[in-house]
């Protein structure tokens, strides 16, 4: 049975559950499959990776507080964030994978990190 690269239509010879003839096309046909959503996926990678950078920057000691000019002068984006925690008190914090913050009075935050 000839089998032929779906990429560039060559046959493909070797195994006989081969699909592709060389590596290169079997790169590139999965590259143009998965880039529908890659350069959104990109852009909130790299918006979640610049806030962790901010929040890890202004919190050296694992806990402390800051403005939210001093966070938005920085480039912080509060849209992006990786989950929410909630205490038993009611108390919400936001997180960027171990970096936190809690909203306080006025235009202040808490910044917290997690355990790992």
């Amino acid at each position: 049975m000839n089998k032929t690269c779906p990429e560039c239509g060559d046959k493909i010879v070797g195994r006989i559950d081969k699909k592709f003839c060389s590596d290169g096309c079997r790169n590139a046909h999965n590259n143009k499959i998965n880039k529908d959503g890659k350069n959104l996926i990109r852009n909130i990678n790299n918006r979640l990776r610049k806030n962790w950078r901010i929040l890890e920057s202004l919190n050296p000691d694992q806990k402390t507080k800051t403005t939210k000019t001093k966070l938005v002068s920085k480039g912080f984006d509060f849209n992006y964030f990786t989950s929410i925690y909630t205490t038993k008190a009611g108390t919400i914090y936001y997180f960027v994978y171990d970096q936190g913050y809690l909203p306080l009075e006025g235009e202040f935050y808490a910044l917290v990190k997690r355990d790992s």
